[in-house]
């Protein structure tokens, strides 16, 4: 059981999720948790105090809302009443977002807390946190990123105490003394699993794979893209761990003894990140798991930091790049859909580690090959998600190649082979159109 003083302090605040929002009033600006760590039973009695009270003027900041979001505070029918603000649009808010009912807040991941201490007023923050240790902390289990942050910046802290959310070491821990409210909730996390393997992820996979060194600190990025690197590490040694995203393909390594951080500049034998997303066994597997390690994204996904770690690799994914090696991970369809997060901050700092590298993959084409995703140019209004002046290795199903140094008939031609075959002739007419050869 918890500490006496702390227990007391904990029966005081524990309240039902109706009672714990009655506090919140018109004009607020409320910080939720991100993706895995959204507190449902909150974000429903929020949902439901602003339409019965008649709430007006609520302003709300997330990064990647799910299911939770979107059954509650993100419905239609409170869309004159609360504002939404992301900073990484997912499927919960990407129709939002093209009508003008939702507003995408660019951002490097690195910056947020900074956003959150600095540039906002924040009334108050909910998340869904671990059930209470004796000495009286909670852990923000899968999400340290930027809510740890606010939660200590806020007014006014909520948590949502679900017993299923792990306990995770590092600088993941609030003390109850920084609390103001306490719901309990146990319900099963979102599990988010990695995508069954594709033709191309196998050759990508183990392109990428070959490319990294023995010893060496890994970040791989959302999507099934940059975890199929996992499946052909089985032969490597001693890899360590920085990442943004802590997943399920990492899970299997670490068992396997081929993760095992013992090579790490930083964070010597430690597994560090600042978000998780996985299965129900991922989660099991961090919870009190003192080898793994969560920090706000301040610390994790710095470039300075970054950098710090020899031979950092860094793997991401886009959604297509032009001639000029201006990558886009997005916006499509004349669209957003989903945001900056912490691809350019790994790619910044994995370039200037020593012996890093950072790697952009994607399929040379989408929708059964009818679309390449070389383009001569992105598309206007397309965000620039990594300039052409950082893009380091771009990895297709077709080969790789390192754009640093090249000239930009260089960089042009070299894209051009990572095209399917079908595009190439049309992308050589477009590159000397464009005066680039």
């Amino acid at each position: 059981m918890a500490h006496t003083k702390s227990d007391s302090r904990y029966k005081n605040l524990l309240k039902s999720p109706d009672d714990a929002v009655k506090t919140i009033e018109s004009g607020e600006t409320i910080v939720y948790g991100m993706s895995i760590s959204q507190p449902p039973a909150l974000l429903r009695a929020l949902a439901d105090r602003i339409l019965a009270e008649n709430l007006q003027n609520i302003n709300i900041y997330s990064f990647l809302p799910r299911e939770h979001s979107q059954n509650t505070i993100l419905a239609p029918e409170l869309c004159d009443q609360i504002t939404h603000h992301s900073w990484f649009s997912g499927a919960a808010d990407r129709a939002l977002t093209k009508y003008g009912l939702s507003y995408f807040v660019p951002s490097y991941l690195h910056q947020i807390p900074r956003l959150c201490q600095e540039f906002m007023e924040i009334d108050t923050v909910i998340t869904t946190v671990s059930p209470m240790d004796k000495s009286g902390f909670f852990s923000f289990g899968t999400g340290n990123d930027y809510i740890s942050t606010a939660a200590r910046c806020g007014k006014q802290l909520i948590v949502e105490v679900n017993k299923n959310m792990p306990r995770v070491f590092g600088d993941s821990q609030i003390h109850i003394s920084d609390v103001d409210g306490i719901v309990e909730y146990d319900t099963d996390l979102l599990e988010i699993a990695i995508p069954e393997e594709k033709p191309e992820d196998k050759i990508i996979g183990k392109t990428i794979a070959d490319m990294i060194p023995n010893g060496a600190t890994l970040q791989l990025g959302i999507g099934g893209l940059p975890n199929a690197v996992t499946r052909y590490l089985g032969s490597h040694s001693d890899l360590g761990i920085h990442t943004e995203l802590f997943t399920e393909g990492m899970v299997d390594l670490i068992e396997d003894g081929i993760i095992t951080g013992k090579k790490k500049t930083m964070h010597r034998e430690k597994h560090v990140f600042t978000t998780a997303a996985g299965t129900k066994r991922m989660y099991e597997f961090m919870d009190n798991n003192p080898s793994i390690e969560s920090y706000p994204a301040s610390h994790v996904c710095a470039p300075d930091i970054i950098a710090k770690n020899n031979n950092m690799i860094s793997v991401n994914s886009i959604l297509e790049v032009d001639l000029l090696g201006q990558a886009n991970a997005e916006y499509l369809s004349g669209a957003l859909f989903s945001g900056t997060g912490g691809q350019l901050d790994f790619v910044r700092g994995a370039f200037d580690s020593r012996g890093g590298k950072s790697v952009l993959a994607f399929y040379s084409t989408a929708k059964g090959g009818k679309i390449s995703k070389i383009v001569p140019r992105l598309e206007e209004g397309a965000a620039i998600t990594t300039p052409r002046s950082d893009v380091h290795y771009l990895v297709t199903e077709y080969g790789c190649v390192n754009l640093k140094g090249k000239d930009t008939r260089q960089r042009a031609l070299a894209i051009i082979d990572l095209a399917h075959p079908a595009y190439r002739e049309s992308l050589l007419h477009e590159a000397d159109v464009m005066g680039l050869i």
